[in-house]
């Protein structure tokens, strides 16, 4: 089964513009991003997807492939999806493109679902919250699974309800996603849907349309760098290694 992992890459960044071009210990951001996603053992194949010449021309410089896309959309999905459109691929990896920390063992376990049942559609993963503060941090978002590992929902909101005598696990989603080729392009052309704009969570339009997300947990974490704290962040640990 052929299996391509794609990184959107966008400069047009609010909080921090030019992210993929910043640089963390010699190497900017994409190429980390790139070459963390390369050691998979899952990946047959590994694309920068961007609408900046700036990017394009960086991934190629360093040995990477790259496509350019349209300026106009609004996601990283369609962005996604436009390449996609071209590839023979049975399977397409969502990676973000500010993960330089990515472990490469994470992408292989939300991948592996799929090379072994054919029947699921997507899959993702998920994190063990053990800090209160991402608990109540909206920006992190949560994640509750079925007893079949499937998603139930997706919320910004503490999910289940923290009730004093209740001892549920809490867990943050990690924005990484596997789709079958086929079922992203479907994703693509849906319309949004409403609890996916109120929560402003793009996979709740798959919950919403009546599909299966099947949820993973891993004992990794990633950091995604969208401030200049971040960044910092990111360089002290990348330096220490």
């Amino acid at each position: 089964m052929s299996v391509v992992a794609i990184i959107p890459a966008r400069y047009d960044s609010t909080r921090l513009p030019g992210k993929p071009l910043k640089d963390i210990c010699g190497k900017p951001m994409i190429q980390h991003v790139y070459e963390r996603v390369k050691s998979s053992n899952n990946l047959n194949r590994v694309i920068v997807a961007t609408d900046d010449q700036r990017i394009y021309d960086l991934v190629e410089s360093f040995g990477g492939e790259v496509k350019m896309t349209s300026r106009e959309h609004q996601t990283g999905t369609d962005r996604l999806a436009e390449v996609a459109q071209s590839l023979s691929a049975d399977i397409i990896v969502n990676i973000q493109g500010d993960e330089p920390l990515i472990n490469p063992e994470m992408i292989d376990q939300a991948i592996e679902p799929l090379l072994e049942d054919q029947s699921i559609k997507m899959g993702t993963l998920k994190h063990l919250i053990t800090e209160k503060s991402e608990l109540d941090n909206p920006n992190v978002v949560k994640v509750v699974s079925d007893q079949n590992n499937f998603a139930i929902y997706f919320s910004r909101s503490v999910i289940p309800y923290p009730r004093k005598e209740s001892k549920a696990k809490y867990y943050k989603h990690i924005g990484l996603y596997v789709y079958r080729r086929d079922f992203l392009l479907k994703f693509s052309e849906m319309e949004s849907t409403e609890l996916e704009k109120k929560e402003s969570l793009e996979q709740l339009r798959v919950l919403e349309n009546g599909y299966k997300i099947k949820v993973v947990e891993t004992d990794y974490q990633s950091i995604g760098v969208d401030t200049v704290e971040d960044l910092e962040r990111v360089r002290k640990i990348s330096g220490r290694g």
